[in-house]
């Protein structure tokens, strides 16, 4: 049987401060909205700038590292996997949800 491999890596800029929520069990969630945004040329040969927004997903010590180190604007970047889960609103309707968890991160002191 094949290894798979589910890994992202992603850099771009945090959109606003990140919620984290201390929970129940004493652990600790962070959120992270990151934008990462691309330039390419389209068939008429206009430049087109393309963002996309990322919901990245930090646990306990890195959500801890996250409430310290990143605000609205950091420059960052994340290393985690993909993750998808579904849960019902409070309407009774399933919703579906793709996000990022970040098993790593460095902001830009650390980058350069």
């Amino acid at each position: 049987m094949k290894t798979t491999l589910n890994k992202v890596e992603l850099n771009g800029f945090v959109g606003k401060d990140p919620e984290v929520i201390s929970l129940q069990n004493n652990s600790k969630v962070a959120r992270i909205a990151l934008a990462t945004t691309e330039n390419y040329k389209n068939k008429a040969g206009i430049w087109i700038k393309e963002t996309t927004w990322h919901t990245i997903v930090m646990w306990n010590k890195n959500a801890e590292m996250v409430q310290e180190q990143i605000k609205k604007g950091s420059n960052i970047y994340i290393q985690g996997k993909m993750i998808s889960r579904s849960y019902t609103d409070k309407n009774g309707k399933k919703q579906y949800v793709t996000e990022i968890q970040g098993l790593s991160f460095a902001t830009s002191k650390a980058i350069n």
